[in-house]
């Protein structure tokens, strides 16, 4: 691996993370260079590039340095051929019956249901 690649700065710890996560040195260059998206990192100036190859989204940060060169500052890539579970997405189910209730129903039982008598 290049620590100049394409005539932009790979960090030795970049270098290393790339051979450890088994990321193609030309491959991260093809996301930082042509992107499906990026948006602003949580470094100030740096900015995460994002793209997908086949069921790997390969994600990229950059920034540039005090002479206005690209350094690439991490690579990492992730599984993206699963859908992404929702946290708390469990199905509410009925008390009485295993038929799966409308929020809307729930709400409305629990405002408007007749409370009993204690005798």
């Amino acid at each position: 691996m290049d620590k100049n690649y394409k005539g932009v700065i790979w960090t030795n710890h970049v270098l290393q993370r790339m051979k450890e996560r088994g990321i193609k040195q030309g491959d991260a260059w093809a996301t930082f260079g042509r992107p499906d998206q990026s948006k602003n990192a949580k470094i100030k100036g740096a900015w995460v590039y994002y793209r997908t190859w086949n069921n790997q989204r390969i994600e990229v940060v950059a920034k540039k340095n005090e002479w206005g060169k690209w350094v690439i500052l991490s690579v990492w890539s992730r599984d993206v051929s699963r859908k992404p579970r929702l946290t708390g997405s469990r199905p509410i189910y009925s008390k009485k019956t295993d038929k799966v209730l409308p929020l809307w129903k729930l709400v409305f039982r629990k405002f408007f249901r007749k409370k009993a008598k204690k005798s």
